[in-house]
């Protein structure tokens, strides 16, 4: 099949040639024949019922540094009559700007395939949508109060606070059993948040790595390991943590055969969980999943080909 996509991403100078899942898949697409655009969520225009953008023909994408893209020139696509499918691929924050992204994307469902659906991206946010599924989380608490949290860090001790629609690991802290500086930090995100925060008990296991497990239209693809770097205990590759090959542990795979069926019932194709320690379940990342870059240098598979497949099939 030869498609027609057009991918909503940020700009192409700043990404990170060797291990962007977007480019990636970008790379993989050209070598089938794809005809691929790039265009920003910014130019997205909405009139008498028809959502257009500007937009760039990738005609050359490469692993060369500095020299790792040519466009074409610019044009106007119809996202709902131009192009097969739309992936959905800009970098969080999730705010207001992203949700008026997926408001306008949701217009087009009838004639173009979004990836991932815009209406459950929506409705699912990382931190979020894994509230669902609190049997496999560890202690976890979404608030903006500061005595729920003193009382919720006396029962389990050393505790984690995180934005609740952050990304890349960024604004993550660690608190230990004494409080120290808890009041300040709760002080500061409500100051820099409009929304509650996250508090997860701190898991000593993510010392053993942060798994990040690709699943595509439900079914598992491929799974690393992610560590901490010195001196950190956040694992994400973003701040410096490391990755390594990895399977699946017997909880790892009940926890995806649970979610599995979820995840495709809602259109979410392309979706990367975390798991800390073989056993708990922190994230479910749908906006922009990353990661299939190491898994297929460590396993020797083809992720971005699976994904192309799925959205084949979908549109098939």
């Amino acid at each position: 099949m030869t498609l027609r996509a057009a991918v909503q991403m940020d700009p192409m100078d700043a990404i990170n040639i060797q291990g962007d899942s977007s480019f990636y898949l970008m790379l993989k697409a050209l070598e089938r024949g794809y005809a691929i655009y790039h265009y920003d969520v910014r130019d997205l225009t909405w009139e008498a019922g028809r959502l257009t953008t500007k937009a760039h023909r990738v005609v050359e994408a490469k692993r060369v540094p500095g020299d790792h893209y040519t466009f074409g020139e610019p044009v106007t696509l119809d996202l709902g009559r131009d192009v097969d499918v739309v992936l959905m691929r800009q970098d969080p924050p999730f705010d207001l700007g992203y949700l008026t992204g997926t408001w306008l994307l949701e217009r087009i469902a009838n004639e173009t395939l979004v990836v991932n659906d815009p209406v459950s991206v929506r409705n699912a946010p990382e931190k979020v949508f894994v509230l669902d599924f609190p049997e496999y989380m560890p202690p976890t608490m979404v608030t903006r109060d500061l005595d729920a949290v003193k009382d919720f860090q006396a029962r389990y001790g050393a505790v984690v606070i995180k934005p609740l629609h952050g990304n890349g690991g960024k604004a993550v802290f660690r608190v230990d059993a004494d409080g120290a500086n808890l009041g300040a930090l709760v002080e500061l995100f409500g100051q820099v948040w409009p929304e509650p925060f996250m508090v997860q008990q701190f898991l000593p296991s993510v010392s053993k790595g942060d798994k990040r497990i690709v699943l595509i239209d439900g079914e598992f693809a491929g799974a690393i390991n992610r560590k901490p770097g010195e001196g950190e205990f956040r694992s994400n590759l973003a701040v410096g943590g490391y990755a390594e090959a990895a399977g699946l542990t017997p909880r790892e795979r009940e926890i995806c055969d649970v979610l599995g069926p979820r995840l495709k019932e809602r259109g979410l194709l392309f979706v990367g969980i975390d798991v800390i320690g073989g056993e708990w379940l922190t994230e479910i990342n749908v906006t922009s999943p990353t990661g299939i870059v190491a898994i297929d240098g460590f396993d020797g598979t083809d992720t971005a080909a699976m994904i192309w497949d799925a959205i084949e099939r979908r549109i098939g």
